[in-house]
């Protein structure tokens, strides 16, 4: 009998399209795709499992911050109420051998840190051996630093720290956390098994199991959720802002797409509007359960054996500025990468990239980078770091040439290679492959080991070569498929660990080579983990040619923005098929009020390919964009500074402002300018325009009053407002960043 058919058996709420974590370490379902999360909340449901509850602080000393928490072991028994089945947790008196060895309730080790007056940080173990973090040199920006203003006092029930930002409680028994904000109210705290007692559904507590299948451990951390709270965060999420009321799957994969629930780009951090932030520092997958199974209750299921959750106090901007403290905040990437990227997959020949950049001088359309995708190789997608010799007579005067007219060049390229790659057995016979338990090849295809130095050289060298010849950027495209459950990496961890910041290793790469070879910090990633905001920039991956996937698009820059990435681009017009005109014309000024613009996709991208009143269009567009630059340029400075993105939700400029956190479809971009793209055909849309103050249209100078307003669109297609008040700076239109005269900037109040 199989696994999954005894589990079926014993009632447990198996998931068949989701491996337990257990099989990431032997096998995968028939019935798991590639491609497909892991669910790691499945592995909570199994009777076969032992489960640990937090029960009681049984040791602590209040100036170290160092103790042990005893945890009650328990089962999962099935249980009928009439046709009703279900499971409840009973305690357990383990029957291991010998038994003198084993703790029934083993007491293990707690430790709470203070990284900053708004920042504390907990670290729980499943075992008396701390297993090391060799990711934390990638997902963290350096050495966590300490804070001493939080002030000690011991309660009648247990330890109370606080600061002048909140504070934080912990309970000897029930064992409990406890977290506070500066005026007193619960914003936070941990579900021990004794609050099972008010509801018939017995949803875990803060609890570890140890499984059945190998004894391996995973731990998931139990917090509660208030009514009307919202979360938002967790990496590029395409789904609604407001996770609550969703079950979302923190690990790396393709989806095809933003049109699902599935993300490039997860990252294990969120917030609240009740006035927290939570960070938790793996690279293991996690599965968050925010109310979707239990209304009151954040289930936060780990595949890593330890807790390490870093906790911040304050509003969104105070809260991503404490996080990107810790993970790190990018670098202003060069001002050319905010002018207009053109490109289609793909152009396949010198000769194209000189039209390219003949029509767009020629129809006066600003732009500063040609993007050549798949098909500069020999053979399209096969990666070899070599122009087309056939196709290519001379790649070095060609980029210099495309230099001298403003142009910069992008290249494709990925991490992969197939058995006719000209690299393959070069790979395998130096060992710079991410490897199976076997010593051998994973996958048909060979996956860079970016754990391994020599594989980071190799690949470095290479790049290095195409960069000295003036290229200005790299595509890091793909980074979603390292091996997971047949993985073996250099550095001795497994994919369970690797898979995630693999995304992180790839983009710090392809970022250090660039800068050291150019001098300028610039990628154009696709896939991210925490970590990966060090390194702009990102973009939202293959888009649909639809209004819905527009606005999904627009959803996952939004919520990669509140999870500390500062900079984030997408496919103008959608990637799977020529964008239809009219869609074309709405998508076009909402790519190019995002910090990045990109026009890529299948052919014709270019505008002179569909009309002459669209090349005219087109241009009025983009001039937009370029007239702005001294606006842009400074806001995007500010993002570095501060963590903040520069396509930022409502929420984040107007926390004051309850509507402010229920708006999906609109965004700030910048500080002063409000975007409101068109999803659909027409004239005018509902706006809300948030905070005390009034608001100008950018095109038509009309004002309105904030709240909910019916906006007639300019000659543009998008509402654009700008606060009352504000004085923007506009330049005159250039055909390249380089070529803008900044000393002609005049400043125009609103």
């Amino acid at each position: 009998m199989s696994h999954y058919s005894f589990s079926a058996l014993l009632g447990a709420a198996f998931f068949l399209s989701a491996p337990t974590i257990a099989q990431v370490h032997q096998t995968t379902s028939p019935n798991l795709l590639l491609s497909q999360p892991i669910d790691v909340s499945a592995d909570f449901t199994n009777f076969a499992n032992t489960y640990f509850f937090a029960d009681s602080l049984s040791d602590f000393n209040i100036n170290s911050g160092e103790g042990k928490v005893k945890w009650g072991r328990y089962s999962l028994e099935p249980r009928q109420a009439f046709n009703t089945n279900g499971s409840w947790p009973i305690k357990l008196q383990m029957l291991d051998f010998p038994t003198p060895a084993y703790d029934n309730d083993p007491e293990l080790d707690f430790k709470i840190d203070f990284v900053s007056e708004r920042t504390f940080r907990i670290r729980m173990y499943t075992s008396n051996i701390h297993p090391d973090s060799q990711a934390e040199e990638v997902m963290l920006a350096g050495e966590v630093p300490s804070c001493d203003k939080w002030n000690k006092e011991s309660i009648a029930n247990g330890i109370k720290y606080s600061s002048q930002y909140g504070s934080i409680t912990i309970e000897r028994y029930p064992w409990r956390i406890v977290i506070k904000d500066a005026n007193g109210k619960i914003i936070q705290q941990t579900r021990h098994v004794l609050d099972n007692d008010t509801t018939q559904v017995k949803s875990l507590p803060f609890c570890f199991i140890k499984r059945g299948a190998d004894n391996s451990r995973s731990i998931a951390p139990m917090l509660s959720l208030a009514p009307n709270e919202r979360i938002y965060g967790c990496g590029e999420s395409f789904t609604a802002l407001n996770k609550v009321g969703q079950k979302i799957n923190m690990f790396v994969t393709d989806p095809q797409g933003p049109e699902t629930d599935m993300m490039y780009k997860p990252v294990p951090f969120y917030m609240s509007n009740k006035g927290y932030g939570i960070f938790l520092h793996t690279s293991a997958p996690v599965t968050a359960d925010f109310g979707a199974t239990y209304i009151g209750t954040q289930k936060l299921f780990m595949a890593d054996e330890s807790l390490d959750m870093f906790v911040m106090l304050g509003s969104p901007k105070e809260i991503l500025d404490e996080y990107t403290n810790l993970v790190g905040k990018p670098e202003m990437p060069p001002m050319w990468s905010f002018g207009t990227w053109m490109s289609r997959i793909t152009y396949f020949s010198q000769e194209e990239g000189y039209e390219i950049a003949r029509q767009l001088r020629e129809n006066k359309i600003p732009a500063d980078v040609i993007h050549f995708d798949t098909g500069w190789f020999g053979v399209d997608w096969q990666c070899d770091y070599k122009f087309a010799s056939d196709r290519f007579s001379d790649p070095a005067k060609m980029v210099k040439d495309l230099k001298e007219l403003g142009f910069h060049i992008s290249l494709w390229q990925l991490p992969y290679f197939t058995p006719k790659n000209a690299y393959f057995n070069e790979l395998v016979e130096k060992g710079l492959y991410v490897k199976n338990a076997n010593g051998s090849l994973p996958y048909e295809d060979v996956v860079l080991d970016f754990t391994n130095p020599e594989t980071v050289k190799w690949y470095q060298e290479k790049l290095a070569g195409l960069l000295k010849l003036g290229v200005g950027a790299i595509k890091v495209d793909f980074g979603e498929a390292s091996p997971v459950t047949n993985g073996i990496y250099s550095n001795g961890r497994s994919g369970l660990y690797e898979h995630n910041v693999y995304t992180t290793r790839y983009d710090k790469a392809v970022y250090e080579i660039t800068k050291a070879t150019t001098g300028e910090g610039i990628i154009w990633s696709r896939s991210a983990w925490a970590g990966s905001q060090r390194y702009p920039l990102h973009w939202g991956g293959d888009a649909a040619n639809t209004n819905a996937a527009m606005l999904s698009t627009l959803k996952g820059g939004l919520s990669i923005g509140l999870s500390g990435f500062s900079f984030w681009s997408h496919d103008i017009g959608g990637f799977v098929q020529s964008c239809p005109e009219e869609l074309y014309r709405r998508w076009l000024p909402f790519g190019m009020f995002t910090s990045h613009s990109r026009v890529h996709g299948a052919p014709p991208t270019e505008p002179w390919l569909y009309n002459q009143d669209f090349v005219d269009y087109f241009r009025k567009v983009v001039e937009m964009k370029y007239k702005l630059m001294p606006y842009i340029a400074d806001e995007a400075k500010a993002c570095t500074e501060q963590g903040l993105p520069m396509m930022r939700a409502l929420l984040v400029e107007f926390p004051e402002d309850p509507g402010a956190w229920m708006i999906e479809d609109q965004y700030m971009f910048g500080s002063q300018i409000l975007v409101a793209p068109m999803f659909e055909e027409g004239t005018s849309r509902t706006v809300y325009l948030p905070g005390k103050t009034k608001w100008v249209d950018y095109q038509t100078g009309k004002v309105y009053n904030p709240g909910w307003n019916e906006v007639q669109v300019g000659e543009v297609p998008i509402v654009l407002m700008v606060r009352k008040g504000t004085k923007l700076k506009h330049v005159p239109v250039a055909q390249s960043i380089d070529k803008i005269n900044w000393s002609k900037i005049k400043v125009t109040t609103y």
